[in-house]
Order: structure tokens, then sequence, then C-alpha cells
């Protein structure tokens, strides 16, 4: 079994950044032999032209690179595919600061250089996760209207339907046809199914 199953994710493509070709390239294998298809490239703009025909759903990226860096590069893909995981590399010892950079920008963690293999795979499988419950939860929320969507996160936050009518502006009556709808949507049954959808579990 690979580990990208044994994490209980699709195997997906995973892209690695590094202008330090060898070093990527490294990288890259290293995850191809424990069962994670990966893509190594040098330069950011590479990956993000890549994401026109193709998507990774984690991407292992270094902070320190010429063309731009590790973190402008974060903004740029979370602004294409906001449910890509990250994972930063570094040469450099990793700050208190430096820490909540990574945060700042999206990053489920870092690894520094050279790079433990076992940590290397965990951070990866993470991530790809990660990246499959964002996806789920986004599918989720393109199948409600706004209204739902703000009646789904009352309900999973255990507010009931008299609850829920003064904090929306509604009628009780509306709200129980909200849930039916969002119910019907989502094919659940039951709040604790609809709880696990809105937290990207599987039902």
């Amino acid at each position: 079994m690979t580990h990208a199953f044994a994490c209980g994710v699709p195997s997906i493509t995973v892209a690695v950044l590094d202008d330090d070709a060898d070093l990527g390239a490294t990288v890259a294998r290293l995850l191809g032999r424990n069962g994670i298809t990966a893509r190594a490239f040098t330069a950011p703009g590479a990956v993000l032209a890549a994401l026109a025909s193709e998507r990774f759903a984690c991407v292992v990226s270094d902070i320190q690179m010429g063309e731009m860096d590790g973190f402008a590069f974060a903004d740029a893909l979370r602004a294409k595919d906001p449910a890509t995981a990250l994972v930063f590399m570094t040469a450099w010892p990793i700050t208190a600061h430096a820490v909540d950079a990574v945060r700042r920008h999206g990053g489920l963690d870092y690894l520094e250089k050279p790079i433990d293999e076992g940590r290397l795979i965990a951070a990866v499988c993470e991530g790809l996760a990660w990246s499959v419950r964002e996806c789920r939860i986004a599918a989720l929320a393109a199948l409600l209207t706004r209204r739902e969507r703000e009646v789904l996160g009352l309900m999973v936050r255990g507010y009931t339907n008299k609850e829920m009518a003064p904090e929306l502006g509604i009628s009780e009556r509306t709200v129980e046809d909200h849930r039916a709808s969002i119910i019907a949507k989502t094919r659940t049954n039951g709040m604790a199914q609809l709880v696990a959808l809105s937290r990207g579990e599987e039902i």
C-alpha cells in the first residue's frame, strides 16, 4: 500500500518547487519512492503556469528563491487554488518570526534542509488529506445558496430553529424550509452527517 493511500487520500500529483534542480529532483524521488507521484519545478512561474492544465493537491516549496520568494509564490498559488496544501522548505534555521510567516501564508508545515524523509512524507500526507477536505467543503458550499450556507453554519454550531430565526432575521418556518433544502441537496440523513460533511469528513 502506498503512503498516499495509507493516508486515506487518492494518488494525486505533488509539485516540488526549488531553484536548485538537483535538490528538487531528489525530493520528488523521495516522494515517488513512497508511492506519491511528484513533479519537480525550478521556477515559481512554471508551477503557476502548469495550473492551467492540471491541479496539484500539495506543493512542497523552497522559501528562498531568486525569481519569487516562497511566500509571494504561496500568495499567488492560493489566489488560483485555495485548496492546494503548502509545505515549505528552507536551508536557514527557522525562527519564531519565520514560523509565523509560514502560517500567515497558509503553510501547513516547514521542513529544514537537508530534508528528513519521514517528516517529508508525513507533511505531504497531511497536506493531501487537508486538500481533499477543503475540496469537499468547497463542493458542499457550491450546492447551497448563501442563506443555506448561513443556516448550515448555525446548525453545526448547535443552534435550534428558534434561535436561528432572529439571528438571521427570518421566520422559523423559513429556517425549516432551508434545513429541508440543505438535507435534500446534500443527500444527508440527519445532523451527524451534515456536521461530518461540513468538516470535509467521509459519511
